[in-house]
């Protein structure tokens, strides 16, 4: 028997008024591909708008690429992971932006986010050297998880520079997209576009309103494989001047009955198994959602929750213990849900 799909609606507090639609526009679409993944944009705009955003919108993408992809070899990051230890390096106004996130996520989380696991994401095959089908060697594992340590970056804040002191290289797949999300909302609103949904791999953030005066409607993701009656409760969230991003642990490889996570907890280099299938977190920044999602993954159910708590988050996750699925939601969460 299917379970009948329930539905609740979560509406934040609104910090200021949406801009008004402009009158005798319509929702225009943009979509295309980037970091490996596609984004789109819908906003509220002219005929006229939509040559120029269609042109400004990949702009903004290829510097977060430029700046932050491990996987071109020129890139600002892949340039500071070639760097000699304790080197300075400039950053790019937009790197700094991120790194300075990144740390404070991690110093926030007590290393359950840690932006210095590139070698490790390589090793379990979620990085540029490509995928595998079964764990790496356990000593491997030991090794290069010795040279990790968000504790070894030094960031000059002022000056917008970087150095290391061990050789653990960056990796900032899990704050770069929302970051990403976050650059292409503002550059619409530079463009003077302030009713728009921005989307990037799944993630969004949202502004204003759509013509007819309702708001960006966007559902909280649910894991595809879950059946339960608590997966099929759908949460509707109206985005204005919001983003949520959400984590997940469905990406990984299967090898006998084990399954490996692509999200690696950073404090003993293995990938997550602690019953987690997906966090969600709401917030402004997109970039700051990411990051903490992926933090909340990595601490698992109970101390997810109360790390939330404490950030006044507004978080869900879902986590399976045995055949169960269980959701728990925050209280910033509980107080959007109408």
């Amino acid at each position: 028997m299917t379970a009948s799909i329930t539905r609740r609606v979560a509406i934040p507090t609104i910090p200021e008024m949406p801009h008004a639609a402009p009158a005798g526009e319509r929702i225009r679409e943009l979509a295309g591909s980037t970091m490996g993944t596609t984004w789109s944009v819908k906003f509220v705009g002219s005929s006229t708008s939509v040559q120029t955003v269609n042109r400004m919108i990949p702009l903004a993408l290829e510097r977060v690429t430029a700046q932050m992809s491990p996987w071109e070899s020129q890139s600002d990051i892949s340039r500071f992971n070639r760097l000699a230890l304790n080197q300075w390096q400039d950053l790019p106004r937009e790197f700094g932006r991120v790194m300075a996130s990144a740390l404070r996520i991690a110093a926030e989380s007590g290393g359950a986010y840690d932006p210095t696991m590139g070698a490790l994401v390589d090793l379990w095959g979620f990085g540029p050297s490509g995928s595998r089908g079964s764990p790496p060697p356990s000593d491997e594992v030991a090794r290069r998880h010795r040279e990790c340590g968000w504790q070894q970056l030094d960031l000059d804040t002022s000056a917008r520079r970087l150095r290391r002191s061990n050789c653990g290289p960056l990796d900032l797949c899990g704050i770069a997209k929302g970051f990403a999300v976050d650059l292409v909302a503002e550059t619409l609103g530079e463009l003077g576009i302030h009713n728009a949904l921005v989307e990037i791999g799944g993630e969004l953030r949202g502004h204003g309103v759509k013509p007819d005066g309702s708001p960006w409607w966007v559902e909280i993701d649910r894991p595809e494989r879950s059946t339960t009656d608590v997966a099929a409760e759908s949460i509707l969230v109206a985005l204005h001047q919001l983003a949520i991003a959400t984590s997940g642990c469905e990406r990984g490889f299967t090898r006998g009955a084990d399954h490996f996570s692509h999200t690696l907890d950073p404090r003993t280099g293995w990938p997550i198994a602690n019953g987690m299938m997906t966090a969600t977190v709401l917030h402004r920044s997109c970039m700051e959602a990411d990051g903490y999602a992926t933090a909340l993954m990595v601490l698992g159910p109970d101390a997810g929750v109360d790390f939330a708590v404490k950030h006044e988050l507004a978080a869900l996750v879902l986590f399976r213990h045995g055949d169960a699925v269980t959701e728990l939601t925050t209280p910033a969460l509980d107080a959007m849900l109408a």
